[in-house]
This record gives structure tokens, sequence and C-alpha cells, in this order.
């Protein structure tokens, strides 16, 4: 439709290709930048960094926790220290040192995790992280960022790196479509308002902005007006797009590939709580873990699919 032409993909990438293409371009802007890595290098797309700048990567072995306490000590020195892993061992496995030595401290450290939620894949529940934003964000002073694609991923690295204190940057494992331009204002803390509409509000980050995309067509199809927002930044959240778009729709839907418990859902949840109560509904894991399996079946067996983006909006625009 008219309405998305200009989302139309121009290819596949996973995230975390736009995360090392981003780091790479950081190393070459700041010498301040540095990298460290949980013996993932390749996983995370790191090597093109690690072989540009050798002298600034610290490979730790399978020694997150050292890793996340050798980041914060570097950043009293002035660097910027990006860690890599995955997402499960970027957070649960060392969520104290995180939040001793980097978020009480307020150390400038970027915690930058791949591999997040079901997408990841055939690796199983073990790994497929579904609460990490709920950690994160709930600890002081922690932004939290989970880009769309490729390209805002990239746009996503360089940016955290300007902001003075600690970050959480979560992407993934799969080739996703890039609908997004290497033009486009990507500010942290301000959401990117993809269509605007008068039927239902439609809140999606990370993988589910495409799915949320592609389901907003059906729904224009069948003549529902539909107000699709990216919201890239968890934390801090743009309540006032939130608030501006729900006054218009009177309801809204938020995506998101993480349990329903603590992510991006419940944030907006209580900020129309607290400014204009309206019908949500959420579609996102509910309570559970994952299992083994590829990204599109369990997108489709945990109610991630475009089709259930479609049926939780036409029940929320019942409910108004």
């Amino acid at each position: 439709m008219a309405k998305f032409e200009q989302f139309t993909p121009t290819g596949k990438s996973d995230t975390r290709s736009g995360f090392g293409a981003g780091l790479l371009e950081l190393g070459q802007e700041n010498e301040n930048v540095i990298a460290l890595c949980a013996d993932l290098t390749g996983s995370l797309k790191m090597t093109d960094f690690k072989n540009a700048f050798p002298e600034r990567f610290y490979q730790v072995g399978i020694a997150e926790a050292n890793m996340i306490g050798i980041a914060a000590g570097l950043t009293i020195g002035g660097k910027i220290p990006f860690t890599g892993t995955f997402a499960n061992f970027s957070t649960g496995r060392v969520y104290d040192q995180i939040r001793q030595s980097v978020a009480y401290s307020h150390k400038n450290v970027k915690i930058c995790a791949s591999h997040a939620g079901i997408t990841l894949g055939e690796d199983g529940a073990t790994h497929q992280i579904l609460e990490d934003i709920g950690l994160m964000k709930m600890l002081p002073g922690m932004t939290v960022v989970v880009p769309c694609d490729y390209t805002q991923t990239k746009l996503a690295t360089k940016a955290i790196a300007e902001i003075n204190g600690p970050c959480y940057l979560r992407f993934g494992r799969p080739k996703w479509p890039i609908f997004s331009g290497d033009e486009q204002d990507f500010t942290i803390g301000k959401a990117q308002i993809m269509s605007e509409g008068t039927d239902v509000t439609i809140i999606a980050c990370g993988h589910l902005v495409w799915k949320a995309l592609e389901a907003a067509k059906v729904l224009e199809e069948k003549g529902i007006s539909v107000e699709l927002i990216n919201m890239h930044t968890i934390k801090p959240l743009d309540d006032e797009a939130i608030i501006k778009s729900v006054a218009k729709t009177g309801c809204v839907v938020s995506c998101e590939e993480h349990n329903y418990l603590g992510g991006l859902g419940e944030s907006i949840a209580r900020v129309l709580a607290l400014n204009t109560p309206a019908p949500q509904e959420f579609v996102a894991t509910n309570d559970t873990f994952g299992e083994s399996g590829t990204p599109d079946q369990l997108m489709e067996k945990y109610g991630l699919s475009t089709e259930a983006i479609i049926e939780k909006a036409e029940k929320v625009i019942s409910r108004k």
C-alpha cells in the first residue's frame, strides 16, 4: 500500500551484523571506543573491529562476569567499552555485576546483546531469554534500546556511544528484512511514527516491528486506519508519543519478542494508566520459556505472528 511504500524491504540481514558494522565505524571515529567479547566474536560480528583495532579488543573467554567488571573499570580511564555476548549471558548470568559495578556506579558501559528472544531458534529455551528487557529497564539509569533491523541497529550502536551512562542494546540472530533507511531520524528516547491512523495504535520493538508493519498493511486493506509506532527505545520511553497517539485512536496493541510481564507492553500500560486509560492488547510470550525450533516456527507457536497482531488489533478495537 502507498501508505507503507517507504518501508519496502531492500534485502535481508541479521541485526547483529548491524551492530558489527556500527561498532567498526565507531572504532574508526573514536579512539576511546573499545570492545570486549566472551568467546563469541564471530557470533557477535565483532571480528572486523578486532582485526582493525587489535589493541582495543579484549577476548575474555567464557567469563562474562569478569567481562562486565573489566568494562566497568576501563571507563574510569575515559574508555567507552562495548561488551558482547548472547543476551542470556549479557543479562541473566551477570546481573549482579551489572547492578553493582555498572548501574549503581553509573559507569559508561555499553552492554550489547545478540541472540535475544525466541528467534535465537534451535539452541532452545536455555538460551532464549525472554525477560532481559524487564531485568535491564528496572535498573536505575539504564538506557534500553531494541532496534528493528540491520540499519537501525547500526545507527543505535553509534547513538549509545554518545550517551554518558550505562546502556543495554538488544538485537538478534536471524536474517530479517531491512526496511529502514540510513537517512532515518534515529534519536534515543524518541519513537518513530511509521504511519498515522485513527482506529488503532500498534506499538512494536525489535523483530516485531516488521510483523506489525505486515499486520498494518492487512488491517488497512480491511478499512482499519492504523497508527504504527516503532518504539525502539524502551527506556527512556517516549511517553508523549504514546499519550498523543492513544488519545486519538482510543486503543493500543503492544508487540514484543519478550515476556508480556516486564517488557514494552507493561511500560506502555503504566503510561496509559497514569495519563489516558484505554484498552490494550499484548502480543508477547505468555509467561513461558521457549523451546528448540526455527525462528518462524517459534514465532507462530508463541503468538508473535502477523496474524496474531491482526487478531489483537481487531479485538482491542471491539473493546473501545
